[in-house]
């Protein structure tokens, strides 16, 4: 599910944090009662998507955000984006290696990027993320645990727009998102129960496809096999994804 967008939220009543700064304690306040949320979170995306609305609800001049998991130090999996853009974004920093969310994990806690079109730290990145519809990106740090790093990405409307401000806000939400992060559950078991999600979908959609029927009826197989075999519904899920066929009693 996409997170809207801060020009979404503007139309339901949001006044924009360009018009009317946010003071400090105001700030402190809003942070302190974000954080105590998302660790009451216990749904995976629910923690990432109230991340992603703090995001935009806070920082000046924030379009579009998103968070990025990343693993392999090169795979990005953008997950509560805001819009299609940040998507896009992360397709293109895996496809070619390179790109503000990846220095942000692994070099740097904070990356900033006025203008994607004259940025020369990643040639075969910045000028087709451009091209995209990416014109200023901010990228945070959130996690780094063993191979799997987190990054929160923030999207400008034009170049330039960023300003000292919205870098420090940014900061202060990336910092309060990881400490919930770390607080709801271990980072590998939030990546793990993301993958099992996709996993499963997939493997519905093998069966929707082969046998014609509803996304209910091909979880209940897969339900099914799982309890008959007696193993994970994740790896009954695996299998059948990978080899196109269902697991079987030996």
């Amino acid at each position: 599910m996409m997170v809207p967008s801060s020009a979404e939220a503007d139309e339901r009543g949001r006044g924009p944090q360009d018009t009317k700064p946010i003071s400090a304690d105001a700030l402190a306040v809003r942070l302190g009662d974000i954080a105590r949320k998302l660790q009451h979170q216990v749904d995976t995306d629910s923690i990432l998507e109230g991340i992603v609305h703090a995001a935009l609800e806070l920082v000046p001049h924030a379009a579009d955000a998103s968070v990025s998991l990343i693993t392999g130090h090169r795979t990005i999996d953008s997950r509560a984006a805001s819009s299609d853009l940040p998507r896009r974004v992360d397709a293109l920093q895996s496809e070619t290696g390179q790109g503000p969310c990846l220095d942000a994990s692994y070099e740097e806690r904070v990356v900033s990027v006025p203008d994607l079109s004259t940025d020369e730290r990643w040639p075969d990145f910045s000028r087709p993320a451009f091209n995209l519809g990416a014109r200023s990106m901010l990228s945070f740090q959130l996690f780094v645990d063993g191979d799997h790093l987190g990054a929160l990405n923030l999207f400008g409307k034009g170049v330039g727009v960023f300003d000292a401000e919205s870098e420090r806000i940014g900061a202060l939400v990336a910092a309060h998102a990881a400490v919930a992060v770390a607080g709801s559950q271990q980072v590998n078991q939030l990546t793990q129960a993301l993958d099992t999600r996709d996993l499963i979908g997939q493997a519905k959609g093998i069966l929707m496809e082969r046998y014609k029927i509803t996304a209910q009826q091909a979880f209940l197989l897969l339900s099914r096999a799982s309890s008959e075999l007696n193993i994970k519904l994740r790896d009954v899920a695996e299998q059948l994804t990978i080899s196109g066929e269902m697991a079987k009693k030996r």
